[in-house]
């Protein structure tokens, strides 16, 4: 088997050659569109020269394409979320995102009323929002309640005492989105 690498750069001359002919570009057009010369050009397209970063670059914006095609760069890896649910305090929450930090997106399950344990306000560092997918939310922040339904969402400051579940008898299903904070109040053990 060959070197990965070598494999990728033998085939950018090929595909150079074929985006200027497309274009209907000359040697002399593309050399003044990208600063490279011809020379350099035709060389690129012929293989004899290999590629750099810094002639990719305007070529890539020169033939408006993106520089993993000019390089048919090969796929960087499994870009799917394998979905873990995590039962806590009643709850099912189904991460929706797997990168570090930033904002974490579930999917939430609240049990039916009655079923839930008991409704206890939390309060916690940051903002979340909530869009209800089925079922109806019973949503306490303050001194007031709200019925959701679906199609319907919220958004709130979490430092003001709150509290969401199902609103009848059967489960209501959220997407929720929220920072480290709400993440770390949610899942942590003892947070109740």
């Amino acid at each position: 088997m060959g070197n990965p690498a070598e494999d990728v750069l033998t085939g950018v001359g090929p595909r150079l050659r074929a985006l200027r002919r497309a274009r209907g570009a000359t040697l002399a057009a593309l050399a003044a569109e990208t600063g490279l010369t011809a020379s350099t050009l035709s060389r690129l397209e012929t293989g004899k020269l290999r590629p750099t970063l810094e002639q990719l670059l305007p070529l890539a914006r020169a033939h408006g394409v993106p520089l993993d095609d000019l390089v048919a760069a090969p796929p960087t890896g499994d870009p799917r979320v394998h979905l873990r649910p995590v039962r806590r305090s009643g709850l099912v929450l189904v991460p929706l995102t797997k990168r570090a930090g930033g904002i974490q997106a579930y999917k939430v399950i609240h049990p039916p009323a009655g079923r839930a344990p008991t409704m206890k306000l939390q309060t916690h560092e940051g903002y979340e929002w909530f869009y209800v997918l089925d079922g109806h939310v019973r949503f306490v922040l303050g001194e007031q309640e709200f019925r959701l339904g679906v199609g319907e969402a919220a958004e709130f400051d979490t430092r003001i005492p709150h509290w969401i579940g199902s609103a009848d008898g059967r489960p209501a299903e959220l997407l929720a989105l929220f920072g480290a904070q709400g993440e770390r109040a949610h899942l942590t053990p003892g947070s109740d």
